[in-house]
């Protein structure tokens, strides 16, 4: 992918997220049009991000791809994909663990504030899967 397009996707992805937040922040964002700007932003910054992934994927051939065999850059790249997914999975997971967790130990700290060790040690095992996606992802990079 030439440096000419990275640019430009890079930009798009930037003024699809900047753009919206702008008009919602100064006001001009009323609540019948907020889904309607909403769904624009979502569906433009998904888009221009699948475009950014397939141009990447299918870059042209440089010096150091062209030394690799085509089955093996191929397993290169799932095996960063695999990466990404993993630790994107993860710690979407353990976000909505933390999430739930971390809700419940407020209202339960605000009832009877000796369980606070109790109630940290869950919220910690919550976040615990994020890192063991994070570990995974690195024991995968390790073997490319």
């Amino acid at each position: 992918m030439s440096l000419a397009v990275e640019i430009t996707l890079v930009i798009a992805l930037v003024l699809s997220i900047i753009v919206p937040g702008l008009a919602f922040i100064k006001g001009q964002q009323t609540k019948g049009r907020f889904k309607s700007h909403l769904a624009v932003n979502v569906v433009t910054f998904f888009g221009l991000l699948i475009i950014a992934a397939v141009s990447t994927l299918a870059g042209g051939v440089n010096a150091q791809a062209a030394s690799v065999t085509a089955d093996n850059g191929f397993a290169t790249g799932m095996g960063y994909i695999a990466a990404a997914l993993v630790t994107g999975i993860s710690c979407i997971g353990g976000g909505i663990a933390v999430a739930s967790a971390a809700s419940a130990a407020l209202g339960a700290i605000s009832e009877d504030q000796s369980i606070l060790g109790k109630s940290l040690i869950y919220v910690g095992l919550a976040e615990g899967v994020c890192l063991y996606g994070l570990i995974i992802a690195f024991m995968i990079l390790g073997q490319l």
